[in-house]
């Protein structure tokens, strides 16, 4: 036993085949570690105190890490030299870093909130931040967050809907998988909460043929009725956003049951809900218009049949993840490139979608509205449906009233291939819905850069689910205040004197290049337990930092592991140049490496238009989308 654990203590070797500047756990030395043999002492509070074997423990120093030296450097220079930073020399740092409008009252409080934090009493009679209290407030994220904004709207809100991408719910009544997971108005209340403002209801027949469920048809899926989930909407429609919440209802009923659902709708919503004194639209209206307001958005039952079911081509190919995996296996994977997206959609099936009839026809289409109940159609702000024929011809759109489309990420693959500019040029108008493929059964999600690249204003996604695409989703509505309302960049919306659009295919140059530093993180030790990540040895954090957005912008870097420490310091830059920076996100994750799997220690995805440059706080998520509670990174932004 005594041999067994000399043998661990021992100084390992690196194995030859480790990746550069990532250390395994096979190659730490464990000869700064101060071996003894017995329990605990009494220092153990201050240190980090692991058990190898039985009568051997190994204690690590917590780390002090050192203040970065662009901190150091920023504190001198603005506090002239001096050993504290007043009023006056905070408020110069504030307006060097882009803060002009701060008076010296608010810089006043933001030194005594930290003096109080840190339970200090300001040196020299007047409120003063010392460099140690400089690097508190650096890293807080409350007074130095990493997004501007970050609870303004600030985008116009007077342009048409079609004008905006909207924070789309796909089966938003689901609490797990698509087949076999209860119904529930609890993930609808939690889809609101955070600011989601599309959401989409199945409406089905109850058991005995005279009420109305909702559930996930021809599944295992348990129902929840229709009148408690609107209720829900009702309660929780405005807590995160003022701006118009839009129900997708997709449409199962009988002609008695629309009109059971037209007087359900009116009774709970009643003067919140808006609908068009018109029968067609030829614009729809803004947000602002429509703020606080409820709009309903539906489709002819047998349109619905075909597009939710998904195609048969689409239940040929196979699923994403193997047999048995567990669902939360999908967060580990990597979001797929939008460029091989397409590729791989267009050699399949040739001209499946693109140029054949559908199985909708105009004339199946006026005999069912024939049977919708008068007032239940009135009710409708948003006509929508698949398309009657071929898909290219759908995409030209109609100068005389706007519309939603919907299509499934397949489908939109397929045809950007070929045609993304007739795409960008339909969502000028009109609404374009992209849900996710049928095969998704662990309610997983796709790249959806797929959709906003080509102007598609309802991405919708599986809220109940979590991985990184979804990451990328809760990340790209952190901008404009949260609202679930962003306004496309106006290169998006423009038509040339020649007619042309924008081609999300299109080699574009260099906009803006983004320099990221990262210099350390802190809040592990404080939200796990010491021996989650490394039963013998504090963790071997590195960080991996990159963009999402159009695929010539798209790319992952990585830090090294830094050995042993909860508070790792890696002081690196990454730079990254944006040919459409108006629509990319940085990405961020941070990793524990092992030598079979590394282990996840946080996320996040920030729109890039809205990064405050300077050095700022940037909190982490954990892989459902949670934030820690203290778990947070000091970066530094900077726009060249």
């Amino acid at each position: 036993m005594h041999a067994r654990c000399a043998f661990r203590l021992t100084r390992l070797r690196r194995e030859p085949d480790a990746e550069p500047g990532r250390a395994g756990k096979q190659g730490k030395s464990v000869c700064a570690a101060k071996v003894h043999e017995g329990g605990a002492g009494a220092g153990d509070a201050q240190m980090g105190t692991y058990k190898c074997c039985i009568f051997f423990t190994r204690r690590f120093a917590l780390s002090d890490a050192s203040t970065p030296g662009d901190v150091r450097m920023l504190f001198t220079r603005h506090a002239g030299g001096a050993p504290y930073m007043g009023i006056d020399e905070l408020r110069r740092y504030l307006a060097a870093s882009g803060e002009a409008h701060v008076d010296a009252d608010t810089a006043e409080r933001i030194i005594d909130r930290v003096l109080q934090e840190r339970s200090r009493t300001p040196r020299f009679g007047k409120p003063s931040l010392t460099i140690d209290d400089f690097q508190y407030f650096l890293f807080s994220e409350d007074l130095n967050p990493p997004i501007c904004h970050s609870k303004e709207v600030h985008h116009d809100m007077n342009a048409p809907l079609s004008h905006y991408f909207i924070y789309t719910g796909h089966n938003s009544y689901l609490t797990g998988n698509q087949l076999s997971s209860d119904c529930s108005d609890i993930p609808i209340i939690k889809a609101l909460q955070i600011g989601v403002r599309v959401i989409e209801l199945d409406m089905w027949p109850n058991s005995s043929k005279d009420d109305v469920d909702i559930l996930h048809g021809r599944t295992l899926t348990a129902p929840v009725s229709l009148v408690k989930c609107l209720k829900s909407i009702k309660e929780y429609a405005f807590v995160a956003s003022p701006y118009p919440v839009i129900i997708t209802l997709e449409d199962h009923l009988t002609s008695d049951l629309q009109a059971k659902v037209a007087k359900m709708v009116l009774e709970v919503f009643g003067d919140t809900l808006y609908y068009p004194e018109s029968k067609h639209l030829q614009e729809f209206p803004s947000p602002e218009a429509l703020r606080g307001r409820v709009i309903l958005s539906t489709k002819p039952p047998k349109e619905y049949l075909e597009s939710k079911g998904g195609t048969m081509k689409d239940r040929d190919i196979e699923p994403q993840f193997s047999k048995g995996q567990n669902e939360e296996a999908v967060w580990g994977t990597e979001v797929p490139d939008i460029q091989d997206e397409m590729q791989t959609a267009d050699k399949q099936h040739e001209n499946d979608i693109l140029y054949t009839q559908r199985d909708v026809e105009e004339d199946d289409e006026k005999k069912m509205c024939q049977h919708h109940p008068l007032e239940y159609k009135h009710l409708i702000t948003i006509k929508a449906g698949k398309p009657k024929g071929a898909v290219v011809d759908a995409l030209k759109g109609d100068p005389d009233k706007v519309r939603r489309l919907s299509l499934s990420e397949q489908e939109l693959a397929k045809v950007a291939a070929h045609h993304g500019r007739n795409i960008v040029s339909f969502t000028h108008k009109n609404l374009l819905r992209i849900y996710p493929k049928g095969t998704r059964f662990n309610s997983s999600n796709y790249n959806p850069f797929l959709g906003w690249v080509h102007g598609a204003q309802m991405v919708a996604f599986n809220m109940q689910g979590y991985g990184r695409s979804l990451w990328l989703m809760h990340g790209f509505y952190k901008a404009n205040g949260g609202c679930g309302y962003v306004k496309k960049p106006d290169f998006m919306m423009q038509t040339c004197p020649d007619g042309n659009v924008f081609d999300p295919k299109a080699d574009l140059p260099v906009k803006k290049t983004l320099k990221v530093k990262v210099y350390m993180g802190e809040g592990w030790q404080s939200d796990f337990k010491q021996t989650y990540f490394d039963t013998y040895s504090p963790p071997d954090f590195y960080a991996k930092v990159g963009i999402a957005g159009v695929p010539s912008d798209s790319v992952m870097q990585k830090t090294k592991a830094v050995e042993d420490s909860w508070v790792p310091v890696w002081e690196e830059e990454f730079v990254f140049p944006l040919t459409v920076p108006e629509i990319a996100l940085l990405r961020v994750e941070v990793h524990e490496y092992d030598v079979s799997e590394d282990d996840f220690g946080g996320q996040t995805a920030l729109p890039v238009s809205e990064l405050r440059p300077g050095i700022r706080t940037v909190p982490l998520f954990d892989h459902k989308g949670l934030k820690f509670k203290s778990v947070k990174l000091l970066m530094r932004f900077e726009f060249v």
